[in-house]
């Protein structure tokens, strides 16, 4: 397993450092730092701030995913599905989670509210083309490979 340096700043004294479940997580968690507890009102989103701003390396990507507890049985998730965090970004993190449930959700300082993998990235060179090349596949959209 590859280990990067990511350094970052506390924003605030009390935010919390992302810290990994086990030894094999991908995802570092990310911790709410609120002075009061936020409510996520069901079918509404809410901000909440993690005191932390990062510098990730240059060729590598922050991307901001759900925890599976929260995502499952709490029905929260971040509202954009998937954060980017561009490796020039040096402002604070911050989730926006959204309440796909139907009861509205509390969250507290200190909790769990997401996880950051950490990914390399390419950029593309777009070039124009008259023909691309064929594949069996072809043009087939949505549900053209089938459903079993």
């Amino acid at each position: 397993m590859q280990k990067i340096n990511v350094f970052f700043k506390k924003l605030e004294n009390d935010a919390k450092v992302p810290t990994y479940g086990s030894p094999y997580s991908a995802g570092a968690d990310l911790y709410a730092l609120c002075k009061e507890p936020v409510t996520v009102p069901t079918g509404k989103s809410a901000f909440i701030h993690t005191g932390l701003s990062l510098e990730i390396p240059e060729g590598v990507v922050g991307l901001i995913y759900a925890r599976s507890g929260m995502a499952c049985k709490r029905g929260v998730a971040p509202a954009n599905k998937v954060g980017v965090i561009d490796s020039d970004y040096r402002g604070e993190i911050i989730v926006c989670l959204h309440n796909h449930g139907n009861d509205d959700v509390v969250i507290e300082n200190g909790e769990r509210v997401a996880q950051m993998v950490f990914a390399p990235y390419f950029t593309a060179e777009f070039a124009e083309s008259e023909e691309l090349s064929d594949t069996s596949r072809g043009a087939g959209g949505f549900g053209s490979t089938g459903t079993k």
